[in-house]
């Protein structure tokens, strides 16, 4: 199976570079590249990466409100403690996503790079939680069409990258307007209940709700 992906990931790749025409082709029915979800309605999507800070006021803070969220992980972040989000799924509001093995960049792999790095931390999601990820948050946002073919012959109906990030790294960002439809970007790390808090409250300044991502995505004709 893993030879099989690698070998149509490769061929695939290489139709992309034949031509201009050829690459457009090419392109048509791969996983579409997602920073916003158009729709009408007055919903935010709430998404959270990484995994290595298990934040229990944050986690509080997503059960107590009953906040649904997507949960790009990483493999190794669930390792440990991982009643920590197996609790979180238990609440039918939380939705765990792929977000690679090691968090490398995946332009600068190859076919068999992409494929255990995608591939791979999909199985050990599935394996963890019992269903397969359909979504990819390519790490960094970083995307071309040979990531998207990989990520389809991954299983990926979607790869999702963000309007705004709230996370705290150097100092706190500033709170944008949120508009319907945005993709609103937090990490698993020590600040995440505040930037959680942060992120709740432009919501709820904008006349917006937390809503479930993948539902939002069907609907738009994303997935």
């Amino acid at each position: 199976m893993w030879r099989t992906r690698v070998f149509v990931a490769a061929v695939a790749a290489l139709s992309l570079g034949v031509g201009g025409g050829g690459a457009a082709q090419a392109a048509v029915g791969l996983p579409p590249v997602v920073a916003h979800v158009p729709t009408s309605e007055k919903v935010v999507f709430i998404t959270i990466d990484d995994g290595w800070t298990h934040d229990a006021e944050a986690a509080r803070t997503l059960v107590e409100r009953r906040v649904p969220a997507s949960l790009f992980l990483l493999p190794g972040a669930t390792d440990y403690d991982t009643a920590y989000f197996t609790d979180l799924v238990g609440t039918g509001r939380v939705a765990v996503e792929n977000h690679t093995v090691n968090h490398p960049d995946l332009t600068t792999l190859d076919a068999a790079g992409k494929d255990a790095e995608v591939c791979g931390a999909g199985e050990r999601l599935e394996e963890t939680f019992g269903k397969a990820p359909k979504l990819l948050r390519p790490p960094y946002g970083a995307v071309n069409d040979e990531v998207r073919l990989a990520a389809k012959a991954c299983g990926v109906k979607a790869l999702v990258t963000w309007t705004y990030d709230f996370t705290t790294w150097s100092q706190t960002p500033p709170a944008p307007e949120l508009k319907p439809g945005d993709i609103v970007l937090l990490h698993f790390t020590p600040t995440l209940a505040a930037d959680l808090e942060r992120a709740l409250g432009a919501a709820r300044a904008a006349g917006l709700k937390p809503a479930p991502l993948m539902p939002y995505l069907r609907s738009a004709g994303l997935v």
